[in-house]
């Protein structure tokens, strides 16, 4: 058998998991596809959305210390198709957000910022022209 990894998923931290799903799902387009709620209160679930996925989990101040610098120093790039077509389908649902802008290093790219301050880039390759 191969060691073979398949994919990454991020476990995010949030202070109101309720409101961080609600974003994902309602100005990303995530879609919720697991979740466990114990005593009916949703404290974990996981999003995806194309071949992207993530998991938040309600944070206890008491176990997972502070949310001042949560996120600090770590960002996520979601590679997308076209990030201008992305860029409307954000629009679209309501989140404002900057037109892409070109990287020095050709990227097409769009960033946003989670309830909780997580930086979110998507982003697409610049066409080349030669």
């Amino acid at each position: 058998m191969a060691a073979t990894i398949q994919e990454i998923v991020p476990l995010l931290f949030v202070g109101d998991i309720n409101r961080s799903a609600a974003f994902y799902q309602d100005r990303l387009g995530f879609a919720m596809t697991m979740k466990w709620e114990p005593a009916g209160k949703l404290s974990w679930c996981r999003l995806e959305r194309g071949g992207a996925a993530l998991m938040l989990q309600q944070a206890l101040p008491e176990e997972d210390g502070p949310a001042e610098g949560r996120g600090r120093g770590v960002g996520f790039y979601f590679n997308c198709v076209d990030a201008d077509a992305m860029h409307a389908d954000l629009a679209s649902r309501g989140l404002p957000v900057a037109a892409p802008q070109a990287s020095f290093y050709g990227m097409n790219q769009i960033f946003v910022k989670d309830p909780d301050g997580y930086e979110l880039c998507f982003q697409s390759v610049l066409e080349r022209t030669s």
